[in-house]
């Protein structure tokens, strides 16, 4: 093969790389705006407050993940109870555990909440 060929095979290989960056990137920014309107839709600002919106006496869910992994996230929506317990928390009233929430929406949530870092 010729430099030329191998520049032409090495530039490929660099726009495969970066469309594929892109493509997960436009996935990750749907997977957080949808996360962000399913935290809307299933009300979980009656109890948890984010940016200023919710319930001021509830846990402030501002950095979280920056705090949690996306699986400690994952555990807290589907099994509080005992991340709750783990962590030696004891609030008034207790965080249900929401197993009965599709995978999907579970993803979008943790996709959602592990983006706010801040």
């Amino acid at each position: 093969m010729t430099a030329v060929g191998e520049i032409t095979v090495m530039t490929r290989i660099v726009l495969a790389a970066a469309a594929l960056c892109l493509s997960a990137s436009l996935a990750s920014a749907q997977d957080v705006a949808r996360g962000k309107q399913e935290f809307v839709d299933s009300k979980c600002t009656v109890c948890h407050l984010v940016g200023g919106e919710g319930n001021k006496k509830g846990p402030v869910l501002d950095g979280v993940g920056a705090k949690l992994t996306p699986d400690e996230i994952r555990q807290w929506i589907t099994n509080a109870p005992e991340m709750a317990a783990k962590a030696k928390i004891d609030r008034k009233p207790p965080m249900k555990a929401y197993t009965d929430f599709p995978k999907d929406k579970v993803d979008a949530l943790v996709a959602y909440l592990s983006s706010l870092k801040k």
